[in-house]
């Protein structure tokens, strides 16, 4: 039964992580041509919330307690309003190279606030394994794998520096909350907290944007970036925070620049060669480093036996 949790978990972040990994260039070929990042993530969080509380009307209602509305709202505030509105807005003003380097420091960041809060071991398995997978991420970065397209600024770099550090206090902090609920009753929540407050702050790109010229296929890579890399991803991450540690979950994270060179590969940007393919594989063995590491349960059960 634990195996097949544990398996679920991984099929589920291991989808989410292959359609952020489109959502990386799909993202870029649309900011700011056709749409700026407060608008996009606007898009995202109120079209998110309209699909989840849509389904909540066809799964189990569960009862939310006051103080759980409450973390809720946090888990909102550091999984989606700071981590995907600095995402998006960092997104515009960062090459593509230089958010790939930045996405690679969250499973670091999340080890770190891991033995910070919930006391989770920094093993040397642990340590090498995300050093493994650090290695192929950067591997593919500078190994050619994905183009540069243009200057970072200052102020982008360190809106995706508050993303990844975002993503990681969400997955460490609410790991209790998100093991109480279904992912339906947590995303209904967190994303409309999250349209609410995204609809009160840029109220005025609402007014301003111009719905009537916009390109059908711009509406169709908004469909995506709304449907796919939010609706979908978000609704398998909880699965994903059920049966995972938050540093196996962030491993997945390097995932996403190997998809967005094959992409890049797809539609004939760039090759796929032995840089690529060394990459995944240093990628995919940190990430079974890492699940083979051995959690604090783990340690204090043998800390036990030896005692006893």
């Amino acid at each position: 039964m634990e195996f097949n949790k544990k398996s679920i978990g991984h099929l589920a972040i291991f989808t989410s992580s292959l359609i952020f990994g489109v959502n990386l260039p799909l993202s870029k070929t649309i900011l700011p041509l056709y749409v700026d990042a407060q608008m996009l993530t606007l898009f995202r969080v109120c079209g998110a919330a309209l699909l989840f509380w849509v389904l909540s009307l066809f799964v189990k209602k569960e009862s939310v307690p006051f103080k759980d509305l409450l973390l809720l709202f946090g888990a909102s505030m550091f999984g989606i309003v700071i981590n995907q509105f600095a995402f998006l807005e960092g997104l515009s003003r960062s090459s593509v190279i230089d958010t790939g380097i930045l996405l690679t420091i969250t499973p670091i960041i999340t080890m770190l606030f891991a033995a910070l809060f919930l006391k989770e071991p920094i093993t040397a398995r642990k340590v090498l394994g995300v050093l493994v997978g650090l290695s192929g991420a950067l591997l593919l970065i500078f190994g050619d794998g994905i183009s540069v397209d243009g200057n970072s600024s200052l102020i982008g770099v360190l809106l995706l520096l508050s993303s990844a550090i975002s993503f990681a206090l969400y997955l460490t902090l609410f790991r209790g909350l998100i093991e109480r609920y279904s992912p339906v009753t947590l995303m209904k929540w967190m994303f409309l907290f999250a349209a609410i407050i995204g609809i009160s702050i840029y109220w005025r790109h609402i007014a301003t944007f111009d719905f009537t010229n916009t390109p059908v296929i711009a509406y169709l890579k908004i469909a995506y970036v709304v449907v796919g890399a939010t609706f979908f991803t978000y609704l398998l991450i909880p699965i994903a925070q059920k049966s995972l540690r938050p540093t196996t979950l962030s491993m997945y994270n390097y995932l996403q620049p190997i998809v967005a060179s094959f992409i890049a590969f797809m539609y004939g940007m760039d090759t796929f060669g032995w840089v690529q393919i060394l990459a995944a594989v240093l990628v995919f063995s940190g990430v079974y480093i890492v699940t083979q590491s051995k959690s604090r349960a783990q340690l204090e059960l043998e800390q036990k036996q030896k005692q006893s």
